[in-house]
């Protein structure tokens, strides 16, 4: 384990911690408005300032978090799983199932992640439910694609044509025996995914397509502060401050998981 796996880990750990326990860590309700506290810069008793509305910014980040970093493992974990089986059954099952799957997969790939999900969210209209389910349609051919090209070097090996001939079915075949042999690329690509995800998140929000306001959000928040940063600055940039070094963390730890995969082999 790598000097810079544990330091990245433990940032990522470190804001994952701090937006689960924000309401111990500030007692001051994210929503709460006081136009008489408006637009201070960091000091003692507002840590990042206040907003045009008197909103503690160190409050609506920490609770901003929570909602983002929610979105990004609930997506993550669905795309992931329904990705990676995808993937492990186009390439056990083969045929004219796995041609099927992947033109669906080089079609999502014709339009960009971001682009397809604003696309679809404009249609469907903004929420968490639906965020989540258009991140998740907007990921999951990425893990199908990789996971099926590692599953396609398992598929003639002797224990795999083994648990075949004892007539297990394609699904468990893919989750007891292939499953297990790509665990190590399906952590990577998990861990680099969370980074795409709270950037997509961020990126609808900062349209006004993600989360919707008075609730608070790193995308929403970097937005709101854009006409203020002349004389407010700290409105979008401690918010962006800490979306950068979630990112920056989770494609970290990814880099270096996937090293030591590389190194194992």
């Amino acid at each position: 384990m790598s000097m810079r796996f544990v330091l990245f880990g433990g940032l990522l750990v470190a804001i994952v911690a701090a937006s689960a326990c924000a309401p111990w860590l500030s007692a001051v309700d994210p929503n709460a408005i006081d136009l008489s506290a408006t637009f201070q810069p960091p000091n003692w008793h507002h840590w990042f300032g206040t907003d045009q509305m008197g909103r503690d910014v160190f409050a609506r980040t920490l609770y901003g978090g929570r909602i983002s970093l929610a979105i990004a493992f609930c997506a993550v974990l669905l795309a992931g799983f329904s990705g990676a089986l995808a993937g492990l059954l186009s390439a056990y099952i083969g045929g004219r199932f796995d041609a099927a799957l992947m033109r669906i997969v080089d079609a999502q790939y014709a339009l960009p992640p971001v682009f397809l999900a604003m696309l679809i969210v404009g249609i469907c209209g903004p929420s968490m439910t639906n965020i989540v389910i258009v991140v998740t349609l907007a990921n999951w051919g990425r893990f199908a694609r990789i996971i099926r090209a590692e599953a396609l070097s398992l598929r003639e090996r002797d224990f795999i044509l083994i648990a075949k001939l004892a007539g297990a079915t394609p699904l468990h075949v893919a989750l007891r025996h292939l499953l297990p042999n790509v665990r190590n690329t399906f952590a990577v690509l998990l861990t680099l995914d969370i980074g795409l995800v709270i950037f997509m998140e961020a990126a609808l929000s900062f349209v006004g397509l993600g989360v919707q306001p008075p609730d608070p959000s790193w995308g929403g928040m970097i937005a709101d502060g854009r006409n203020y940063l002349d004389t407010a600055w700290w409105l979008s940039a401690l918010p962006g401050l800490v979306l950068i070094a979630t990112v920056l963390a989770s494609n970290r730890i990814g880099e270096s998981l996937q090293r030591d995969e590389g190194a194992v082999r």
